[in-house]
Protein backbone atom coordinates (compact mmCIF):
# COMPACT_ATOMS: atom_id res chain seq x y z
CA UNK A 1 0.00 0.00 0.00
CA UNK A 2 1.46 3.39 -0.73
CA UNK A 3 1.94 5.99 1.80
CA UNK A 4 1.51 9.74 1.37
CA UNK A 5 5.06 10.29 1.98
CA UNK A 6 4.54 14.40 2.53
CA UNK A 7 1.77 14.15 4.84
CA UNK A 8 3.44 11.53 7.33
CA UNK A 9 6.73 13.63 7.31
CA UNK A 10 4.95 17.01 8.33
CA UNK A 11 2.71 14.82 10.61
CA UNK A 12 5.98 13.53 12.33
CA UNK A 13 7.35 16.51 12.35
CA UNK A 14 4.60 18.18 13.90
CA UNK A 15 4.00 15.42 16.25
CA UNK A 16 7.77 15.11 17.21
CA UNK A 17 8.02 19.17 17.61
CA UNK A 18 4.86 19.06 20.22
CA UNK A 19 5.21 15.91 21.55
CA UNK A 20 8.77 16.52 22.77
CA UNK A 21 7.85 20.51 23.84
CA UNK A 22 4.90 19.39 26.36
CA UNK A 23 6.27 15.94 26.99
CA UNK A 24 3.17 13.60 25.57
CA UNK A 25 5.47 12.22 22.73
CA UNK A 26 3.28 12.79 19.99
CA UNK A 27 0.60 9.90 19.99
CA UNK A 28 -1.87 12.55 21.06
CA UNK A 29 -1.28 13.69 17.50
CA UNK A 30 -0.54 10.71 15.62
CA UNK A 31 -3.16 8.23 16.83
CA UNK A 32 -6.14 10.79 15.79
CA UNK A 33 -4.84 11.80 12.76
CA UNK A 34 -3.86 8.55 11.06
CA UNK A 35 -7.33 6.99 11.99
CA UNK A 36 -9.48 10.10 11.25
CA UNK A 37 -7.71 11.91 8.44
CA UNK A 38 -5.86 8.94 6.90
CA UNK A 39 -8.43 6.35 8.15
CA UNK A 40 -5.83 3.84 8.99
CA UNK A 41 -7.29 0.81 11.34
CA UNK A 42 -6.74 2.13 15.15
CA UNK A 43 -4.72 -0.56 16.31
CA UNK A 44 -2.41 -0.15 13.44
CA UNK A 45 -2.30 3.83 14.63
CA UNK A 46 -1.42 2.68 17.52
CA UNK A 47 1.21 0.25 16.83
CA UNK A 48 3.01 3.06 14.83
CA UNK A 49 2.33 5.44 17.60
CA UNK A 50 4.02 3.20 20.19
CA UNK A 51 7.01 3.11 17.96
CA UNK A 52 7.00 6.54 17.20
CA UNK A 53 7.05 7.44 21.30
CA UNK A 54 10.41 5.47 21.16
CA UNK A 55 11.88 7.86 18.66
CA UNK A 56 10.39 11.12 20.71
CA UNK A 57 12.31 9.68 23.33
CA UNK A 58 15.34 8.60 21.53
CA UNK A 59 15.43 12.55 19.62
CA UNK A 60 14.71 14.37 22.42
CA UNK A 61 15.40 12.59 25.79
CA UNK A 62 19.44 12.43 25.73
CA UNK A 63 19.24 16.67 25.60
CA UNK A 64 16.60 16.71 28.49
CA UNK A 65 19.22 14.59 30.50
CA UNK A 66 22.27 16.49 29.70
CA UNK A 67 20.70 19.91 30.46
CA UNK A 68 19.17 18.78 33.80
CA UNK A 69 15.61 18.98 33.02
CA UNK A 70 14.83 14.85 33.17
CA UNK A 71 14.77 13.98 36.54
CA UNK A 72 16.64 10.58 36.48
CA UNK A 73 15.96 8.98 39.78
CA UNK A 74 12.39 10.37 39.21
CA UNK A 75 12.17 8.81 35.49
CA UNK A 76 13.56 5.51 36.81
CA UNK A 77 11.19 5.04 40.34
CA UNK A 78 7.94 5.46 38.20
CA UNK A 79 9.69 3.30 35.39
CA UNK A 80 9.11 0.03 36.64
CA UNK A 81 5.46 0.76 37.13
CA UNK A 82 4.67 1.70 33.60
CA UNK A 83 6.50 -1.01 31.76
CA UNK A 84 4.46 -3.36 33.44
CA UNK A 85 1.41 -1.90 32.91
CA UNK A 86 2.49 -1.17 29.52
CA UNK A 87 3.08 -5.14 28.52
CA UNK A 88 -0.21 -5.68 29.87
CA UNK A 89 -2.48 -2.77 28.18
CA UNK A 90 -0.98 -4.27 25.09
CA UNK A 91 -2.35 -7.35 25.52
CA UNK A 92 -5.83 -6.27 26.72
CA UNK A 93 -5.87 -3.95 23.60
CA UNK A 94 -6.04 -6.76 21.18
CA UNK A 95 -9.84 -7.65 22.69
CA UNK A 96 -11.37 -4.83 22.78
CA UNK A 97 -13.02 -2.52 20.12
CA UNK A 98 -12.03 0.02 17.60
CA UNK A 99 -14.96 1.95 19.31
CA UNK A 100 -14.08 0.90 22.93
CA UNK A 101 -10.24 2.42 22.63
CA UNK A 102 -11.42 5.59 21.03
CA UNK A 103 -13.90 6.00 23.75
CA UNK A 104 -10.97 5.32 26.43
CA UNK A 105 -8.64 7.37 24.42
CA UNK A 106 -11.36 10.61 24.35
CA UNK A 107 -12.21 10.16 27.98
CA UNK A 108 -8.25 9.91 29.03
CA UNK A 109 -7.99 13.65 27.42
CA UNK A 110 -10.56 14.65 28.30
CA UNK A 111 -9.62 13.87 32.14
CA UNK A 112 -5.83 14.84 31.76
CA UNK A 113 -6.48 18.64 30.19
CA UNK A 114 -9.06 19.09 33.30
CA UNK A 115 -6.32 18.20 35.89
CA UNK A 116 -3.85 20.31 34.08
CA UNK A 117 -5.94 23.25 34.04
CA UNK A 118 -7.36 23.01 38.06
CA UNK A 119 -3.62 22.79 38.76
CA UNK A 120 -3.33 25.97 36.12
CA UNK A 121 -5.43 28.30 38.02
CA UNK A 122 -4.15 27.86 41.78
CA UNK A 123 -0.46 27.18 40.75
CA UNK A 124 1.99 28.74 42.54
CA UNK A 125 4.59 26.07 40.76
CA UNK A 126 8.06 26.57 39.91
CA UNK A 127 8.76 28.89 36.44
CA UNK A 128 11.98 27.84 35.25
CA UNK A 129 13.49 30.09 32.47
CA UNK A 130 15.70 29.26 29.44
CA UNK A 131 18.06 31.41 31.06
CA UNK A 132 18.53 29.44 33.91
CA UNK A 133 18.27 25.98 31.75
CA UNK A 134 21.88 27.40 30.46
CA UNK A 135 23.36 28.50 33.67
CA UNK A 136 22.49 24.94 35.48
CA UNK A 137 20.55 26.88 37.95
CA UNK A 138 16.91 24.94 38.13
CA UNK A 139 15.33 25.79 41.24
CA UNK A 140 14.88 22.86 43.95
CA UNK A 141 12.08 21.19 44.21
CA UNK A 142 10.37 18.69 46.78
CA UNK A 143 8.55 15.63 45.20
CA UNK A 144 5.49 14.86 47.02
CA UNK A 145 3.25 11.25 47.08
CA UNK A 146 5.86 8.83 45.80
CA UNK A 147 3.97 5.54 46.62
CA UNK A 148 0.72 7.25 44.95
CA UNK A 149 2.79 8.50 42.07
CA UNK A 150 4.13 4.45 41.75
CA UNK A 151 0.75 3.45 41.87
CA UNK A 152 -0.07 5.81 39.30
CA UNK A 153 2.14 5.21 37.17
CA UNK A 154 0.92 1.24 36.67
CA UNK A 155 -1.87 2.95 35.29
CA UNK A 156 0.14 5.14 32.81
CA UNK A 157 1.84 2.27 31.58
CA UNK A 158 -1.53 0.58 30.80
CA UNK A 159 -2.78 3.52 28.57
CA UNK A 160 0.33 3.67 27.11
CA UNK A 161 -0.41 -0.33 25.79
CA UNK A 162 -4.10 0.51 25.24
CA UNK A 163 -3.65 3.65 23.41
CA UNK A 164 -0.13 4.12 21.80
CA UNK A 165 0.29 7.34 23.68
CA UNK A 166 3.62 7.21 25.01
CA UNK A 167 1.99 7.24 28.63
CA UNK A 168 3.08 10.90 28.62
CA UNK A 169 -0.77 12.21 28.77
CA UNK A 170 -1.00 10.31 32.39
CA UNK A 171 2.63 11.00 33.33
CA UNK A 172 2.69 14.26 33.22
CA UNK A 173 -0.72 15.33 35.19
CA UNK A 174 0.89 12.74 37.30
CA UNK A 175 4.02 14.06 38.05
CA UNK A 176 2.75 18.05 37.83
CA UNK A 177 -0.50 17.54 39.69
CA UNK A 178 -0.25 14.60 42.11
CA UNK A 179 3.53 14.53 43.22
CA UNK A 180 3.96 18.65 42.59
CA UNK A 181 6.87 18.38 40.20
CA UNK A 182 7.49 21.58 37.99
CA UNK A 183 5.76 21.31 34.90
CA UNK A 184 9.05 21.70 32.92
CA UNK A 185 10.57 18.79 34.68
CA UNK A 186 7.08 16.83 34.28
CA UNK A 187 7.66 17.33 30.20
CA UNK A 188 11.32 16.31 30.01
CA UNK A 189 11.31 13.47 32.60
CA UNK A 190 7.96 11.86 30.72
CA UNK A 191 10.43 12.20 27.62
CA UNK A 192 12.58 10.21 29.45
CA UNK A 193 10.63 7.81 30.37
CA UNK A 194 8.84 7.28 27.23
CA UNK A 195 11.25 5.08 25.35
CA UNK A 196 11.18 1.85 27.80
CA UNK A 197 7.35 2.31 28.38
CA UNK A 198 6.90 2.19 24.80
CA UNK A 199 9.13 -0.41 23.95
CA UNK A 200 7.17 -3.03 26.19
CA UNK A 201 4.75 -2.94 24.11
CA UNK A 202 5.40 -1.96 20.88
CA UNK A 203 6.77 -5.40 20.41
CA UNK A 204 3.52 -7.46 21.35
CA UNK A 205 1.19 -5.45 18.85
CA UNK A 206 4.81 -6.18 16.07
CA UNK A 207 3.94 -9.63 16.94
CA UNK A 208 0.40 -9.12 16.06
CA UNK A 209 1.20 -7.45 13.09
CA UNK A 210 -0.22 -3.93 13.84
CA UNK A 211 2.69 -2.05 12.81
CA UNK A 212 2.63 -0.63 9.02
CA UNK A 213 5.83 -0.17 8.27
CA UNK A 214 5.23 2.20 5.14
CA UNK A 215 3.49 4.10 8.11
CA UNK A 216 5.90 4.15 10.36
CA UNK A 217 9.07 4.96 8.95
CA UNK A 218 8.33 8.12 7.23
CA UNK A 219 6.36 9.51 10.35
CA UNK A 220 9.01 8.47 12.08
CA UNK A 221 11.69 10.45 10.57
CA UNK A 222 9.39 13.45 10.81
CA UNK A 223 10.08 13.24 14.12
CA UNK A 224 13.14 12.89 14.54
CA UNK A 225 13.50 16.37 13.09
CA UNK A 226 10.38 17.69 15.01
CA UNK A 227 12.75 16.94 18.09
CA UNK A 228 15.05 19.46 17.75
CA UNK A 229 12.93 21.83 17.43
CA UNK A 230 10.36 21.26 20.64
CA UNK A 231 13.69 21.05 22.93
CA UNK A 232 13.85 24.42 22.16
CA UNK A 233 10.41 25.47 22.65
CA UNK A 234 10.35 23.74 25.84
CA UNK A 235 13.40 25.48 27.48
CA UNK A 236 12.07 28.81 26.05
CA UNK A 237 8.09 28.93 25.99
CA UNK A 238 6.63 30.03 29.51
CA UNK A 239 4.81 26.88 31.08
CA UNK A 240 1.83 28.24 30.85
CA UNK A 241 1.95 28.62 27.60
CA UNK A 242 2.88 24.91 27.54
CA UNK A 243 -0.03 23.80 29.46
CA UNK A 244 -2.14 25.64 27.40
CA UNK A 245 -1.12 24.03 24.43
CA UNK A 246 -1.66 20.60 25.59
CA UNK A 247 -4.99 21.02 26.91
CA UNK A 248 -6.16 22.76 23.47
CA UNK A 249 -4.33 19.57 21.45
CA UNK A 250 -6.03 17.05 23.54
CA UNK A 251 -9.40 18.86 23.58
CA UNK A 252 -9.57 19.18 19.87
CA UNK A 253 -8.78 15.07 19.03
CA UNK A 254 -11.14 13.91 21.95
CA UNK A 255 -14.25 15.65 20.51
CA UNK A 256 -13.02 14.48 17.02
CA UNK A 257 -12.65 10.87 18.42
CA UNK A 258 -16.17 11.37 20.20
CA UNK A 259 -18.01 12.51 17.16
CA UNK A 260 -16.09 9.62 15.23
CA UNK A 261 -17.42 6.72 17.55
CA UNK A 262 -20.99 8.32 17.51
CA UNK A 263 -21.31 8.08 14.17
CA UNK A 264 -19.86 4.98 13.73
CA UNK A 265 -17.18 5.60 11.52
CA UNK A 266 -14.85 3.25 13.16
CA UNK A 267 -17.46 0.01 11.68
CA UNK A 268 -15.21 -1.76 9.11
Amino acid sequence: MPSPLLPLLLLGYFAGTLGSAIGIGGGLIITPVLTLFLDVPIHQAIGTSLLCAIATSIGAASRYVQEGLADVRLGLTLEFGTTVGAISGAFFAGLLSREILAALFSILLVGAVVSILRKMRSSSSLEITDHQIRAGEIPQYQIKRIPAGVGLSFVSGNVSGLLGVGGGVVNIPLMYVVMRVPFKIAGATSIFMMGVTAAASAFIYYGRGDVAWWITAPVAVGIFAGTRTGTLILRRVPSRWLMSAFALVALYFAARMIYRVLEGGFQP
